[in-house]
């Protein structure tokens, strides 16, 4: 993954065009069905846990105060919206794993990343217009599992089938998912679904890169995000297996064991977008070509040595906390269907958890009030 600097002669990046958004056929329907299986599943893991749980990324690992620097001398391509000029914000960063229950990690399953950065000004996207937060919402993947709004559904369906699955038997099929995907890895292949139902490596959380998967706007340009590791001492875990055997909570004892002796630091890089027919905006199953368009730095996140996880952290942060790609500045809207659909599923798990546990979302506006 290239962090070189804007243009260097890559293509100019496009000006985006409503046109090149387009509503899928019964799209309103899709989203009101993606947001009654959210609740479901939300409503599955209550009556089990006897807490409130995101409907996805429901299991953190790692909750982490840290800084974000815009750096100086961006391009104007680059210096849009949040990156418009250098500053630092403080930053909360959540790592998780993708299902809406808390399995064992013997349960190999893709990894999360919510980055909030507060304390930032400008115009803001409707429904977040009294908060001063930018959230970034990433995958370990740099492609989203469906194509569509309604692949989408289909798979949250899926995941809503199995919440209430026993844990015995998701270990079970998890192993024979993990072996499968390893061959089909030797061949040169890879499969979402495989990897979205158990079949993920048991690496390191820590050494992976991030994605947005989805296209945002980039002040007047498109763009897709990524966070990715820089710190030696998180390079170094990159593919690194960890040990699961035993320990149900394994990747946050692994993300405890690395920040109760040092820090890490991440860019956060953007991709821009500069031929549509390859950088498709309505279908984020599509990896943008880096050969056309490399992913550039604009920005790094830090964080010092400090408790990861704690029982104090998830409270303030898996309860009181609410990450969305919908809840930042209008210079970098949500594009394409899957994003469209997403926004009140997003909205619905938040209010959902803010019902049960009698606490409203907190919407921190500076660095004092941080809840970790």
């Amino acid at each position: 993954m290239s962090a070189t600097g804007a243009g260097g002669g890559a293509s100019q990046p496009l000006p985006y065009d409503p046109a090149y958004e387009t509503p899928e056929p019964d799209e309103a329907e899709t989203t009101a069905a993606l947001v009654e299986t959210m609740r479901g599943i939300a409503e599955t893991t209550y009556q089990d846990e006897g807490v409130p749980l995101r409907s996805v990324h429901a299991k953190s690992h790692g909750l982490l105060r840290g800084r974000l620097q815009v750096l100086e001398g961006l391009p104007a391509a680059l210096a849009q919206g949040l990156f418009a000029r250098p500053a630092e914000y403080p930053v909360v960063l959540r790592f998780s794993t993708n299902p809406g229950d808390l399995l064992d990690d013997s349960i190999s399953v893709p990894r999360g990343l919510a980055v909030k950065v507060v304390g930032v000004e400008g115009a803001r996207l409707p429904g977040s217009e009294s908060a001063r937060e930018q959230d970034f919402v990433l995958v370990n993947a740099p492609v989203f599992a469906a194509p569509t709004a309604k692949a989408f559904l289909g798979s949250a369906r899926l995941l809503a089938k199995t919440t209430d699955t026993p844990q015995g038997l998701k270990k079970a099929v998890s192993a024979v998912l993990r072996t499968a995907e390893a061959a089909l890895e030797a061949v040169g292949g890879q499969s979402a679904t495989l990897t979205q139902m158990g079949g993920h490596p048991n690496t390191h959380p820590l050494g992976d890169s991030y994605f947005s998967a989805t296209p945002f706007l980039y002040g007047r340009c498109m763009a897709k995000f990524a966070v990715v590791p820089v710190a030696p001492s998180l390079l170094a875990l990159r593919d690194r297996k960890v040990s699961v055997s035993g320990r149900p909570d394994a990747l946050r004892e692994e993300i405890l064991a690395h920040f109760a002796a040092q820090g890490a630091e991440w860019e956060l890089r953007v991709q821009l977008c500069t031929d549509l027919a390859a950088m498709p905006i309505e279908d984020p199953s599509v990896e943008w070509p880096e050969a056309m368009s490399p992913y550039v730095t604009v920005a790094r996140i830090s964080a010092g040595a400090q408790p990861s996880w704690s029982e104090a952290r998830s409270r303030a942060v898996d309860l009181g906390m609410a990450f969305s790609p919908w809840q930042g500045l209008a210079a970098h809207r949500p594009l394409g269907a899957v994003n469209r659909a997403r926004r009140p599923a997003y909205r619905m798990s938040s209010a959902f958890r803010a019902e049960r546990s009698g606490c409203p979302m907190h919407h921190p506006r500076s660095a004092d009030e941080l809840p970790i």
